[in-house]
């Protein structure tokens, strides 16, 4: 027997007992793992150099092309601002907001998400020569009818599929109600839009009527919500018009925005 031999055997079996319990493997086949894996590691910095160079690079690439992209979406909304203004206030017009201005103001920005503009949308309700940011400003119902004028015009490149409106009339009566109802119609075209409204001119261009009521259930007040038929719709929009009880004149009048709209 080399008892030389036995030292060395038994000194490179206590180690190997070490260094598996020092990286929690349970065999030579885990050392051997865990052994690729550091000389991965040590590869990888050895050639860090190169990496931090590929990475670089492609950071410029990216940081270029984004920048290419940030420049022509700039350029795309200062070209479309005046336009969007014009449109805006033309519309406004038609939903009784003539002294209404919408402007928007485009100021450079750093990067990011939505390019390098800031925009901000400026409001002004009564011809003032002030315009405020439209969070701050504008009402429940001028901003409503003011989204809905925004809406109308971009509506063909929009890919959400539907649109609420929560009285959107508020405010508002007449011709201005009559040009609310046939902007939504318009936009119900392409989208699903379901539209809360007291105006007969705005329901009775609805292509399907909903009556929300309450009522008592087990002790319980409930919201109910009934699909009109035809008949049932010409005396609900007559009852818009005249009151409770309508007239055969309301009637009639409610037959009339019906096939009109």
């Amino acid at each position: 027997m080399d008892a030389a031999r036995l030292n060395e055997v038994n000194d490179r079996l206590s180690l190997g007992y070490k260094l598996m319990k020092k990286h929690s493997v349970k065999d030579t086949e885990g050392l051997l793992q865990v052994q690729r894996q550091i000389g991965e590691n040590i590869s990888r910095v050895l050639n860090l150099d190169d990496e931090i160079a590929k990475a670089k690079n492609a950071h410029d690439r990216l940081l270029k092309h984004a920048s290419d992209l940030a420049d022509a979406l700039s350029k795309g909304r200062s070209a479309v601002v005046e336009k969007l203004e014009s449109n805006v206030k033309k519309l406004l017009n038609r939903v009784g907001m003539p002294n209404a201005i919408l402007k928007v103001s485009l100021e450079k920005a750093d990067m990011n998400n939505s390019g390098i503009d800031k925009v901000e949308f400026l409001f002004d309700a009564n011809k003032s020569g002030r315009f405020e940011p439209l969070r701050k400003v504008g009402s429940g119902g001028e901003f409503s009818r003011l989204l809905l004028c925004i809406k109308t015009l971009v509506a063909g490149s929009l890919s959400m599929p539907l649109m609420i409106f929560d009285e959107i009339d508020t405010g508002i009566s007449g011709e201005a109600a009559k040009q609310v109802g046939i902007l939504m119609k318009e936009m119900g075209h392409s989208h699903q839009v379901i539209s809360i409204t007291h105006q007969a001119q705005i329901a009775a261009r609805a292509d399907s009527h909903y009556f929300v009521y309450k009522k008592e259930m087990n002790g319980a007040i409930r919201t109910q919500l009934k699909r009109l038929n035809d008949e049932e719709r010409v005396e609900f929009i007559a009852r818009m018009m005249s009151g409770e009880k309508p007239s055969p004149a309301a009637l009639e009048s409610a037959k009339e925005l019906i096939s009109a709209g």
